[in-house]
């Protein structure tokens, strides 16, 4: 337990880490796009007290393969049940950030049964002419550059406000290596995948107890957004935290207080979430 472990699961090698006691209920972590799984090492602490703590690579990120698209919202939510069919987890709690959010926002739509609570971060439900346009144009600079260092400064640049980056040099160097080490074809087929995002409309069928969050300086997921996916989900709770988009890591202290609120406020529902 605790060191990474490649699985095979919808077509892809996935790089897997499991942390925290085996006796505990599980908990899924889904990354962002361009982040790894080490982008939630400031939550685990606290998330392996009283959870078995499964993260893992997005396909194309990290030490994950990147097998050639096209990918779907579809793939992505095949993969987390993939892993989760593969670790015999019959439920879990989820927390995804942003792309992660997403495809725990997918799960809980398509397949209730398997998730317990949900926590999603800085995580769109649709689209619009902007949110497409932004995708279009940072495919095209990491095509022009031929990898990712096309978008590197840009992303980090939407990623964490600028006291942030003052403050914390060395944790924006951290994401920048995420970033760099993403597969360029990859993270276009993951880019092209959220053309097809369309789940706002669907959120009234979510039965899990759900924590959604927005960093106030998010620009991307602006709050509005996020408070607007809340009051559509059935008994959501709503979050602003002082943040850019990648909360977890810009502000954990914060991030973590939520987590732990939601999760010690909200029971799991209709029997326990199953341990594998």
């Amino acid at each position: 337990m605790g060191d990474v472990k490649m699985v095979s699961v919808n077509g892809a090698h996935l790089a897997v880490r499991i942390d925290g006691d085996a006796d505990k209920p599980w908990m899924v972590l889904s990354n962002s796009l361009a982040c790894t799984l080490e982008s939630w090492r400031f939550q685990m602490p606290l998330l392996t007290r009283t959870h078995r703590v499964l993260r893992y690579d997005t396909r194309a990120h990290g030490a994950s393969s990147a097998p050639a698209g096209p990918y779907s919202m579809d793939t992505f939510v095949d993969d987390m049940v993939g892993l989760m069919d593969h670790f015999g987890i019959g439920r879990a709690d989820l927390i995804g950030l942003s792309l992660g959010g997403m495809t725990a926002i997918g799960l809980a739509i398509r397949a209730p049964e398997r998730v317990a609570r949900l926590i999603s971060i800085a995580a769109r439900t649709d689209t619009n002419p902007a949110f497409l346009e932004n995708w279009d144009v940072r495919c095209a600079a990491v095509r022009a550059a031929g990898g990712m260092s096309g978008v590197a400064d840009f992303t980090l640049a939407r990623w964490f406000t600028p006291a942030f980056h003052a403050a914390h040099p060395e944790v924006v160097r951290e994401a920048k290596e995420m970033i760099l080490g993403c597969d360029m074809d990859g993270y276009i087929a993951c880019a092209d995948a959220l053309r097809g995002l369309d789940y706002k409309r669907h959120l009234g069928a979510i039965r899990a107890p759900a924590l959604f969050i927005a960093g106030r300086e998010d620009g991307g997921a602006p709050p509005a957004e996020i408070q607007s996916m809340a009051a559509l989900t059935p008994g959501a709770r709503f979050a602003v935290i002082e943040a850019a988009h990648i909360v977890p890591m810009e502000n954990p202290g914060a991030f973590n207080a939520q987590v732990e609120s939601f999760l010690a406020e909200t029971p799991v529902p209709a029997g326990d979430v199953a341990s594998g």
